[in-house]
């Protein structure tokens, strides 16, 4: 069992105020990442027995801030903010810089793609894990927030695995849209290959 709380709630208008969203801080957690829920209520009549959409977004700042093209996580983060105020749900924002290896590691990861090697290679080369990521917190914080089933808004079926293991009920795996470019193609297609993510691309 967690140790988990809420801590606070604070209502947040968001998209300069077309979307009001609630942040909760928790008490209890020891990492000291400051993970993040984010509570939308939604504006459809609630269907699927009043299970919430959720999505587990490990923060990325290249991605989320400065729309890097590198990776597909702002549009990730933009399709879920718009289809969980849609339907009601939580984004649990994880403290995961860099599938866990953080930002100044991530940014050695990518001067090595630079010369050839994938992302996983890359995070293999500088003896980092290929994904460092603990969805456990995320179990956590649903806990907290009184949520034992979920819709899971998600490619990557670790995310879901991981809930299951510590409880959570993953009634759904919603799929998120690809979001592929030409700076993100083989990045996306490496998930894909490597861990199982349920892509499917369409040719550019």
């Amino acid at each position: 069992m967690s140790d988990l709380t809420i801590k606070r709630r604070v209502m947040i208008p968001m998209r300069a105020g077309d979307v009001m969203a609630e942040f909760i801080s928790f008490n209890g957690d020891d990492s000291g990442k400051e993970h993040i829920g984010i509570f939308f209520e939604g504006k459809q009549e609630k269907t699927d027995n009043g299970v919430p959409l959720v999505r587990l977004h490990s923060e990325c700042l290249t991605g989320d801030v400065f729309g890097s093209g590198r990776c597909d996580c702002g549009e990730q983060l933009d399709e879920a903010i718009d289809r969980i105020n849609e339907e009601g749900g939580y984004i649990l924002y994880l403290r995961q810089e860099g599938r866990g290896i953080g930002l100044y590691a991530k940014l050695e990861a990518y001067a090595l793609q630079d010369q050839g090697y994938d992302t996983y290679q890359a995070n293999e080369m500088l003896h980092l894990p290929d994904d460092g990521r603990d969805f456990g917190i995320a179990a956590d914080m649903l806990q907290a927030l009184g949520v034992s089933s979920v819709r899971l808004l998600t490619n990557n079926p670790d995310k879901a695995q991981q809930l299951i293991d510590n409880g959570i009920d993953v009634v759904e795996l919603v799929p998120t849209k690809v979001h592929v470019n030409q700076h993100n193609r083989l990045y996306l297609e490496t998930k894909a290959k490597r861990k199982f993510h349920t892509l499917k691309f369409d040719p550019i």
